[in-house]
């Protein structure tokens, strides 16, 4: 009996904690992943759209006209730092360099507000390539 508890319980702690690792992630009703060109976000109506670079990105790259340019580090620091620039229901949409970060925070963000979220797909690397002439960051100031 003891030989069959020493082989089943580490057994059922694996499979308890591969099941932890392994669940899907939560579902947020409030978040698309859209691709949207460079010419539909800067026509994009009730949407709130943040470049969350670094101003070096931003520096190198350029951004996409209108865009609010807010580097994410965490959702509550970024949520505050745009709050005055959103209206009430607006869309938020997030754009990194490739998709990753903004993946990310789109995540975390949508978890934290109840106006719809969106994560640009592919990032500044895919509106680009699709023949989006990127505009130079202005100067940020607070």
């Amino acid at each position: 009996m003891k030989t069959i508890l020493l082989i089943l319980v580490p057994f059922m702690l694996v499979l308890l904690a591969a099941g932890m690792f392994l669940r899907p992630q939560e579902t947020l009703s409030n978040l698309t992943l859209e691709s949207p060109s460079g010419a539909e976000l800067v026509r994009a109506e009730n949407t709130l759209l943040v470049d969350i670079r670094t101003p070096e990105e931003w520096r190198d790259t350029g951004v996409i006209e209108g865009a609010l340019l807010v580097t994410y580090s965490d959702a509550d620091s970024f949520l505050s730092a745009i709050a005055p620039h959103r209206e009430e229901g607006q869309k938020i949409a997030l754009v990194c360099r490739s998709g990753n970060r903004s993946s990310r925070a789109a995540r975390q963000i949508a978890a934290q507000v109840d106006t719809p979220v969106m994560d640009v797909a592919g990032g500044m690397i895919r509106i680009v390539a699709e023949g989006y002439a990127p505009v130079r960051a202005q100067p940020v100031t607070r």
